[in-house]
């Protein structure tokens, strides 16, 4: 069983186990959602352990999967925002990695590596918008109320962002023309 950081939170041996198996069950996609925003797989790791971290002492009073992930994300989005506003960089990574099992959806593995360096481009409120507004399926109200900003400015960086990736050199003419 994993040594939880949250220690003024006191959950029972099997709210504990259940909490391992939500980890277990949905940790690769929180990650997922955490690499298309960071662009590295460590920052990715950090991101999603960090969020986990805030969220534990809420697993039980949230009383289900689903409300406990969608908290988890809100975290993680804000956990996002406040790194970046914070100037927090940590290592510069040396190549984009490629992302282990499963994948981004109907993307193979070219275009799924192309996808993301063409995001590690985008200044990073532009990349959070975009993973919000189409990996996470996001409207625009969600989107503003998890970033902290109005709702015309998610759909300026929304406009300016997927104006970029249709110029950008690392996607291919496939994926321009799809």
């Amino acid at each position: 069983m994993t040594e939880h950081p949250a220690a003024s939170a006191t959950l029972s041996l099997e709210e504990e186990r259940d909490f391992d198996r939500f980890v277990a069950a949905r940790g690769g996609r929180l990650w997922r959602a955490a690499w298309l925003l960071t662009g590295d797989r460590h920052k990715a790791e950090d991101l999603v352990q960090t969020a986990l971290a805030k969220s534990f002492s809420r697993y039980v009073a949230l009383g289900d999967d689903e409300s406990f992930e969608a908290y988890v994300r809100t975290v993680i989005y804000r956990t996002y925002v406040s790194w970046w506003r914070r100037r927090w960089n940590g290592e510069v990574p040396t190549e984009t990695p490629v992302e282990p099992g499963g994948g981004l959806r109907q993307a193979d593995g070219a275009e799924r590596v192309d996808l993301v360096r063409a995001l590690a481009e985008l200044p990073k409120m532009q990349r959070a918008v975009l993973v919000l507004r189409f990996f996470e399926d996001r409207s625009v109200a969600e989107t503003a109320a998890l970033l902290g900003i109005a709702e015309g400015t998610v759909k300026t960086h929304t406009s300016r962002g997927c104006a970029t990736l249709r110029g950008s050199t690392h996607l291919t003419e496939k994926a321009h023309h799809d």
